[in-house]
């Protein structure tokens, strides 16, 4: 016996990314409804690599009784009218926008670090999905916070322009190809060039001088790995498409060598260490596009500081950021409580053949 799944937002990058997911980890599914704005209804979206096609119905006549698991998509505004109205039928949100991520009553998971915390579902019937920055980060962090004890990381991001969602992509693209011709390179979705730029902006500014960006970063760190962790980040959007990059600077409360941490980082679940001290050695976002993995590069040690390290993170934001993330949340909800199917085991992010290289 399988699940009742529905997809909502289905016609967007993060939802047709999860459709991908869904059929790649061949998902023990039953049945699967793929939802949209009334814009979309009718349309057909491919599930996967799977010959399958399914048709678009309108989230606002969707029927929610019934359903086990409902994966959202759909944005703030959205989840907050549909979200409620999945959970008081029973069927379990997992939300990919920032609508309930600090809400105490919501557990904010990224299941290689806390998958515990998804006990605390029932309160609300929601799971959150973290930031695609801070999801990344703390599958790197998690292994090492565990070793050696975190004490304040210092994070810079690389954020591609996939982040912003399709009009983002479509800008970048554009504006590249304006320039080549000659012709004007006008920003609309960033509030400067993007192609061929980079812009230190993400998200709206804040009274402190930070972006709501880096504060997600921070308060989701801290609620997902807890409160004593010091963190602060600068957030740069980067002409990229596909693939978010951090530089991350880590300062431990215990002694841990560069070597010790590669060893960890070799063994540690959802990441693939690619690290070779030589030209080419190390991962960039090109190279991380349809991965489920979080790649991590340039690992050594910083002699600014007493038991410090730095590295290199790179993922598929569209996939450990959201997509892949909320699908690893579903298989959790079913091994821990739901009980439906056979799940993928805890951990089991890579295909049978993928191995770490350092």
């Amino acid at each position: 016996m399988g699940y009742r799944i529905v997809v909502a937002g289905a016609t967007g990058n993060v939802g047709r990314e999860m459709l991908n997911i869904l059929a790649e980890r061949e998902f023990p599914i039953d049945e699967i409804a793929v939802l949209a704005s009334s814009r979309s209804q009718g349309n057909m979206v491919d599930f996967g690599d799977t010959d399958r096609q399914l048709k678009v119905q309108n989230i606002e006549y969707f029927d929610w009784t019934g359903w086990d698991i409902a994966l959202f998509a759909i944005g703030s505004e959205a989840t907050a009218f549909y979200a409620p109205k999945a959970a008081a039928a029973g069927c379990v949100v997992i939300d990919n926008s920032s609508l309930y991520r600090m809400d105490p009553d919501v557990p904010l998971i990224v299941p290689e670090v806390n998958p515990e915390a998804i006990d605390g579902y029932t309160r609300r019937n929601i799971i959150a999905n973290p930031n695609c920055s801070t999801a990344q980060m703390v599958v790197a962090l998690k292994p090492l916070h565990d070793a050696a004890t975190i004490k304040r990381v210092v994070v810079s991001t690389y954020q591609s322009v996939s982040g912003a969602g399709k009009d983002g992509m479509d800008e970048l693209f554009e504006q590249s190809r304006n320039i080549f011709v000659g012709d004007p390179a006008e920003p609309r979705k960033f509030t400067k060039q993007i192609a061929f730029n980079v812009i230190p902006h993400i998200d709206v500014f804040l009274d402190d001088g930070f972006t709501k960006e880096e504060w997600k970063m921070v308060v989701e760190t801290k609620k997902i790995m807890g409160p004593k962790i010091k963190i602060v980040a600068t957030c740069v959007r980067v002409p990229v498409f596909v693939g978010h990059s951090e530089a991350l600077a880590i300062e431990f409360e215990n002694e841990i060598s560069a070597v010790e941490a590669q060893n960890i980082l070799r063994e540690a679940p959802g990441i693939m260490l690619i690290d070779k001290r030589e030209d080419g050695g190390y991962v960039t976002p090109v190279e991380c596009v349809g991965e489920f993995a979080t790649f991590v590069s340039r690992v050594r040690e910083d002699p600014t500081v007493d038991n410090g390290l730095l590295l290199w993170c790179v993922s598929d934001n569209l996939r450990k950021g959201a997509a892949l993330n909320a699908v690893q949340i579903a298989e959790l909800l079913g091994r821990r409580h739901l009980k439906k199917g056979d799940m993928i085991e805890d951990g089991a992010i890579l295909d049978d053949d993928d191995a770490s290289d350092d």
